[in-house]
């Protein structure tokens, strides 16, 4: 069976997990508090770990999984309670559902599975949860029975995946513009109309383009959820995940790559036409963007994730577990909307309808 990582305070021997409101490790049994660096020499010893081939499964077990659960599937043991933790494959940090302690299973984070970098919590799961109050203020068209009796199903603080990648570009845009002039005299009416051929040419340098590495996550609510502050990363070590759930990457740099290409060369292409100013109508004809990659950087960011369901349908919101900025789709009152909808046409009627008598009144 596997190995796994679990922090204990040297006073009491409870499990310790690092909290974001002191960014230190505590103890919630005797309050004790561990600096990160005096657990850094665990995380060192880390870089020596081969990765494990010997994933021995329980044998009495093994005839209620089929064949392709099992591959996805990893059984480790609880240090503090001996129970059983079941996990996928790109599980790095959970808590164990016996005794909920925070658990790190060590041989997800050996060789080239370790992230150079984490970015530490700084809100804790109450900011999270009234970031979620706060989102759902305001909203006009927000189902009342939504807002009142919403019950958040579930809450949990998780370190994402997420490559970051380097880019040196150059770009080249070849643009067709006009400008119309009129003017009139006493006789005509006179439209001028020049064509310009334009060309623009730019080189650029784009640092830390992240991309999620995880996919079980929807892209679109991560890329919401930026920008993240990099400036606040640090060399990684394990202790910063205890207490938090934490995935490793199952979409590789290469895959990814793809992805930041995408983002950067449509970045690219709108700061270069955003340098065309002056013009009535402009139209690209031609371009190219040639891109220089450097090496990708695997980090971990956090995000905190609630999950609530409504009318049989689950909705998932988000927040930057660094900035606070939060993220999420909500259900829209239909009755509201058509009510609210009516309501601006009938006013926008009646107004036109009291200006059209005014104007002929006073004709």
């Amino acid at each position: 069976m596997a190995e796994t990582i679990e922090y204990k305070c040297p006073n009491c021997s409870g499990a310790i997990a690092f909290d974001s409101s002191i960014q230190k490790m505590r103890c919630p049994y005797c309050d004790s508090e561990l600096e990160m660096e005096s657990l850094k020499k665990l995380d060192e010893a880390l870089t020596e770990l081969p990765v494990s081939q010997d994933l021995t499964w329980d044998q009495s077990q093994a005839n209620q999984w089929q064949a392709e659960e099992a591959d996805q599937m990893r059984v480790y043991a609880c240090e503090s309670c001996g129970g059983q933790l079941i996990t996928d494959k790109t599980t790095v940090a959970t808590s164990c559902p016996y005794c909920d302690n925070p658990v790190v299973l060590k041989e997800r984070l050996a060789g080239d599975l370790k992230p150079r970098f984490v970015l530490p919590f700084k809100l804790d799961k109450q900011a999270a949860k009234e970031a979620l109050n706060k989102h759902l203020l305001g909203k006009r068209l927000l189902p009342k029975v939504f807002k009142d009796q919403n019950h958040i199903d579930e809450v949990k603080g998780i370190y994402v995946p997420f490559w970051l990648f380097d880019a040196d570009v150059a770009a080249d845009g070849k643009y067709a513009a006009t400008m119309v002039r009129t003017w009139s005299d006493a006789h005509y009416n006179y439209t001028e109309t020049n064509h310009y051929s334009l060309l623009r040419s730019a080189t650029m340098t784009y640092e830390r383009v992240p991309v999620d590495g995880s996919s079980k996550l929807d892209d679109r609510l991560m890329q919401s959820l930026e920008p993240f502050d990099f400036k606040g990363a640090v060399d990684f070590q394990t202790a910063y995940l205890a207490g938090y759930l934490a995935d490793r990457y199952d979409q590789s740099a290469d895959i990814s790559l793809e992805q930041a290409n995408q983002r950067i060369r449509q970045s690219t292409e709108n700061r270069l036409a955003n340098t065309v100013q002056g013009y009535g109508n402009v139209r690209k004809e031609d371009g190219s963007i040639r891109l220089n990659n450097g090496e990708p950087i695997y980090v971990l960011y956090p995000v905190w994730l609630l999950n609530t369901s409504w009318q049989k349908k689950k909705y998932t919101f988000a927040m930057n577990g660094q900035t606070g900025k939060f993220v999420g789709d909500l259900p829209l009152d239909r009755t509201a909307y058509w009510t609210y909808f009516l309501s601006i046409f009938l006013v926008m009627t009646l107004l036109i309808y009291g200006l059209v008598w005014l104007f002929y009144w006073m004709m």
